[in-house]
């Protein structure tokens, strides 16, 4: 919420009647530069809203005195819908309006054009980066993802604590990339798909062997697996993938990062120095977290503690190259992981929706707090 000071206050002040720290004031109020607010100036309190005093008053006229201001103890969003890049950016702009830390950028565009947005939280020298929806057909994955991230900011402004460390600590150690849609173009076909152009619609329908039923397909809109683009041994996947040419699911493309959403994922990395990664995909409630040896020792300690709050089972050898998770390990030697939420056939049903985020909650929270001890 907004305040307009009708008194010159310092920022100790503030804290205090609000209860928040004085990173979160800072992070919510960029160009704030004094130590003191002036009456007549206007203020952000991330997290605050106003509530009605009395929903049954009865003057038409209600005056700024029939609310009062509170810290919002509820969610703000509800993904559990399908959730396409429609439903994705007006929830981001519900959460930044609430959370106005949340901070957000385009690393990238699809090959439509549509955005690629990334979420940071937090300002900390650690880096943490989650994703979602490489494949089209996995969606829920999103949704599942923006579910927590509500939760993380709620806890982080009623300064809660996780497994026995604040949130607020989480919020000054590390800074979390959150990309919760890899892949939009897909993911809309997937979902809307009679939103597209028609000749756009058209082609696509071509590679998906004349049919208007999206709900198989995993490629970016040009039929590329996204998720078989890196450069990791990705000539393995090349010559043994049976699409040989665009494809609903599988092709790798003519050349690893061929596409501009690989190419956005790489460079995203390339530039941000991550501690540890991890890919959301669907489905099979397991987590793999080896390649080929080249990953470090802590990855094991962390997939214990993934198993342990989720019961998903930890798989360290896959044969499977060229993914985002299969790249990072190997370029980077540092902590990556791909879980796979959920049971059954992709796209997973909304009814499963609790119980994958009941499940998975504990992984998103690990992934920040094992870095903090």
């Amino acid at each position: 919420m907004e305040i307009c000071m009708n008194e010159t206050a310092d920022l100790e002040h503030l804290e205090k009647k609000y209860q928040l720290s004085k990173r979160l004031l800072l992070d919510s109020n960029p160009f704030f530069e004094n130590e003191k607010i002036f009456k007549g100036e206007k203020i952000v309190i991330p997290g605050w809203g106003f509530v009605q005093n009395n929903p049954f008053h009865p003057s038409p006229s209600l005056t700024k005195n029939t609310y009062n201001a509170v810290p919002i103890s509820w969610p703000v969003i509800d993904p559990k819908r399908p959730y396409h890049f429609f439903a994705l950016t007006s929830d981001i702009a519900v959460l930044k309006k609430n959370y106005p830390f949340i901070k957000e950028r385009i690393i990238g565009r699809s090959v439509l054009g549509n955005p690629l947005v990334e979420l940071l939280i937090g300002s900390g020298t650690k880096k943490v980066h989650m994703n979602g929806s490489f494949h089209a057909n996995e969606w829920i994955t999103t949704a599942i993802m923006m579910k927590w991230l509500n939760e993380y900011v709620r806890k982080l402004i009623l300064n809660e604590s996780i497994n026995g460390i604040s949130v607020r600590q989480l919020y000054e150690q590390i800074t979390l990339s959150f990309v919760p849609m890899v892949n939009p173009d897909g993911v809309n076909l997937v979902l809307a798909a009679e939103s597209f152009d028609p000749q756009v619609k058209e082609q696509a329908v071509k590679l998906n062997n004349n049919c208007e039923d999206f709900s198989d397909w995993k490629a970016n809109i040009r039929g590329v697996d996204l998720n078989n683009q890196f450069p990791a041994f990705w000539e393995i996947e090349k010559e043994r993938k049976s699409p040989k040419s665009p494809a609903p699911r599988d092709y790798p493309g003519d050349y690893p990062l061929s596409e501009p959403e690989a190419i956005a994922m790489s460079e995203l990395v390339k530039q941000s120095q991550f501690e540890l990664i991890v890919a959301f995909h669907t489905q099979g409630e397991e987590i793999y977290w080896g390649y080929l040896n080249y990953e470090p020792e802590k990855s094991e300690e962390i997939v214990k503690e993934y198993e342990l709050l989720s019961g998903y089972k930890g798989i360290r050898m896959i044969d499977s190259h060229a993914g985002f998770r299969d790249w990072f390990i190997k370029e980077y030697r540092k902590p990556g992981f791909t879980v796979e939420l959920g049971r059954g056939r992709n796209p997973l049903p909304l009814d499963q929706f609790d119980e994958i985020y009941r499940k998975a909650k504990g992984i998103f929270w690990a992934s920040l707090y094992l870095l903090c001890k």
